[in-house]
């Protein structure tokens, strides 16, 4: 029986991590080029993440393994994280990209339910849905005023398409083939699949021209401890203790909390819309979340 720090909290905090990744992008790409400064993010997390593997004495999985978490890493890291950057870069607004990423645990749902076979009840899908009505309630004002007024280039919904279809295939694979593979080794092969999508990427469709603004290393700073390290290791474990599905509905609690961290750094008003669209969301996770697991045997 799971106790109440890894039901409650592991999650949330999970949330919040996330959630900072994109403020710390908002913050960074001014100074490098999307997967610039991405490869770099990865260089330098393979090298924390290097010293905690060799403290740990974690253990290595086979090549089969390795290839499988390699695989994991491009989808749910390369494509995911390019695809957010790229985005934002060319103009899309972060309240955008979010709104398009928040279909994720839609498509993870479907995925998991075909590849995994697993079952997605009733209750799950009024949760499923109620999550997607509230993110999109959360966002309609900022979306609205970017069409409306900015605008940004079509291009840009390719790489948001190629982020959605990263994250939600890159959960269900993580689940089938991953389970078994210790967490840190797990981590540390996933981020140098990253980092050679990312350094072929930069090589081929960038300059790689970065300014080391003190902006840039603070936001750097955090990116690489906050959210490569802690957000993507507690990503893991919980993959690893629930249903493929019921880990993508914690994504819908992203944009309200991002929106919510937007208000306090950048003074973005919170209408009474994302107010009702963030109470929805958790509403609808928690439909999710609290479904009823079979007993064990």
């Amino acid at each position: 029986m799971r106790s109440a720090f890894s039901t409650y909290f592991v999650p949330a905090l999970f949330v919040w991590l996330w959630s900072t990744g994109f403020i710390g992008a908002k913050y960074g790409l001014p100074y490098a080029e999307p997967f610039t400064l991405l490869l770099y993010r990865m260089l330098f997390t393979l090298v924390l993440l290097g010293i905690l593997v060799w403290v740990m004495k974690a253990t290595w999985p086979s090549w089969q393994g390795v290839c499988h978490t390699a695989v994991t890493g491009v989808l749910v890291h390369g494509c995911y994280l390019g695809g957010v950057y790229y985005a934002i870069s060319g103009g899309m607004p972060s309240g955008v990209i979010s709104l398009i990423v928040g279909l994720q645990p839609l498509v993870t749902a479907l995925a998991a339910m075909l590849i995994l076979r697993e079952s997605v009840g009733g209750r799950q899908w009024v949760g499923l849905s109620l999550g997607l009505v509230g993110v999109s309630l959360v966002l309609l004002e900022k979306m609205g005023t970017a069409a409306g007024v900015d605008g940004f280039p079509l291009w840009t919904l390719w790489w948001a398409a190629l982020s959605l279809v990263g994250i939600s295939v890159g959960t269900v694979y993580q689940k089938r083939h991953g389970e078994r593979i210790e967490l840190l080794s797990g981590a540390f092969i996933q981020y140098c699949a990253a980092a050679t999508f990312f350094a072929i990427g930069a090589f081929a469709l960038e300059s790689r021209n970065v300014v080391w603004d003190i902006q840039l290393q603070l936001s750097m700073a955090w990116l690489v401890m906050g959210v490569s390290i802690g957000a993507i290791l507690l990503l893991m474990l919980l993959i690893r203790r629930g249903a493929a599905s019921q880990v993508a509905s914690l994504f819908y609690l992203v944009p309200p909390v991002t929106a919510l961290e937007a208000f306090v750094l950048f003074d973005e008003r919170l209408g009474v819309l994302a107010m009702c669209g963030g109470a929805l969301s958790i509403t609808g996770v928690a439909l999710v979340v609290t479904q009823r697991k079979p007993a064990a045997d």
